[in-house]
């Protein structure tokens, strides 16, 4: 009898990551820039973007600085408006 499958449910997405891919993916298409166009601007790859905007990834602050860059707005803006009328658990 050959092994079972076993499928893995998905590790639930983290509410803060899935709002930071968010407010990226509504200032990406503000500017009308695609995946592929707001990486080069930014200096990293297509695919990432596309994590970062599903909540996949974890951005490092050089890479939140990065991104920005590309935006075209300011330090800071990226996760300050990604939070902006949201009411998150508190940690601890």
């Amino acid at each position: 009898m050959p092994p079972t499958r076993t499928s893995r449910a998905k590790d639930p997405k983290d509410p803060e990551l899935v709002l930071i891919g968010q407010h990226l993916r509504a200032l990406r298409l503000e500017r009308s820039l695609t995946q592929e166009a707001l990486a080069d601007a930014a200096g990293l790859h297509w695919t990432y973007i596309g994590q970062i905007e599903r909540g996949e990834r974890n951005l490092t602050v050089k890479n939140v600085l990065r991104l920005e860059r590309g935006l075209g707005i300011g330090p800071g803006d990226l996760t300050k408006g990604a939070f902006d009328g949201v009411t998150l658990p508190s940690s601890g």
